[in-house]
């Protein structure tokens, strides 16, 4: 995945906050303990930030670190192995890549699911507000919407409307996944 989409992502994040909580550069980055140069960075979409940093940004303005990082959500969702933001450590061997935030007052029910190629499992609408994330974990699958599915191989997530008609159909043996069902 190109960096530039993501990172002005964060740069947008962190200016909209900085701005919310009235602070200057100058101001969170000496609260933050980092250079006002590498916010300067970070707020222009040049830099590249570290795991580390954003979460000190994030505990000055008091918001989850999600805020900083999930870019503006649309329904369907994927992001394919490889290609989130991956976050590197400054301290260790150690990324992190956030596929999605909880929303306030949510609640997730964490499943495993395994299937074989056949029959598509299609699954009615559940409860309004209902929202389905998927983490390939073997084979493939074709998941989703009734009508906007898509296809999905090992490490790829994907986030959908769990609301509305959806399936799930495995197109190799042996597909597995982690299934979040997130409820408002």
């Amino acid at each position: 995945m190109e960096r530039t989409a993501p990172l002005a992502a964060i740069a947008a994040a962190l200016r909209r906050e900085r701005e919310r909580m009235g602070l200057s550069l100058t101001e969170l980055a000496r609260r933050a303990g980092i250079a006002k140069s590498t916010l300067s960075q970070l707020e222009s979409g040049t830099g590249n930030p570290s795991v580390e940093t954003l979460w000190a940004i994030a505990v000055v303005l008091d918001v989850p670190f999600s805020r900083l990082v999930d870019p503006v959500e649309s329904p369907v969702r994927v992001i394919r192995a490889g290609e989130g933001l991956a976050l590197p450590s400054e301290h260790a061997p150690f990324t992190g890549t956030l596929l999605a935030a909880c929303p306030p007052g949510a609640r997730r029910d964490l499943h495993v699911i395994t299937a074989e190629p056949g029959a598509a499992r299609e699954a009615h609408a559940h409860i309004r507000g209902t929202t389905e994330h998927l983490l390939v974990t073997a084979g493939r699958w074709r998941a989703g919407p009734t009508g906007g599915e898509v296809e999905l191989g090992v490490g790829d997530y994907a986030r959908f409307p769990g609301d509305r008609p959806h399936l799930y159909q495995a197109l190799v043996p042996g597909s597995g996944a982690v299934l979040v069902m997130e409820y408002v």
